[in-house]
């Protein structure tokens, strides 16, 4: 994952870290990138939701982003895992694509790893965030 800041309110800390306690103890499988996901929010910067750049993926954040590949653009929404679904364009914060959307900026790339080798995708725009929109307890 790549070593760039990661802005995260303490209500979505806490929320995380619950999600993270459950699915670690019980899913062996996928330790490897929850734990991932776990040092990376050992490293987050906690700050009150006011504080929050506008322009970070945050938890409930609605983003276009560009497929580098094939140019394809698409919208989503980074939620909990219980609220995912890929009809309604909900990822998962657990899936490797929205660990990696965590925290990122407007403009910049990430890329995550799949079975043929590595994804890229650059976030074009970060329509809704909850944070910037006075919405603090989603």
């Amino acid at each position: 994952m790549n070593q760039r800041d990661i802005y995260i309110t303490e209500f979505d800390l806490n929320r995380l870290r619950d999600v993270l306690r459950a699915r670690i103890s019980i899913e062996a499988r996928d330790r490897d990138h929850l734990e991932s996901l776990e040092n990376e929010l050992d490293r987050a910067h906690v700050v009150d939701p006011s504080a929050v750049p506008h322009d970070v993926v945050t938890m409930n954040s609605q983003v276009r982003i560009e497929d580098v590949e094939t140019g394809m653009e698409t919208v989503y929404t980074l939620v909990f895992p219980a609220d995912a679904g890929i009809q309604e364009k909900k990822l998962s914060i657990l899936a490797p694509i929205g660990t990696a959307l965590l925290g990122a900026r407007a403009g910049e790339t990430v890329d995550w790893p799949v079975p043929a080798g590595v994804r890229t995708v650059r976030i074009k725009d970060v329509l809704y965030q909850p944070e910037a929109a006075g919405h603090y307890h989603l």
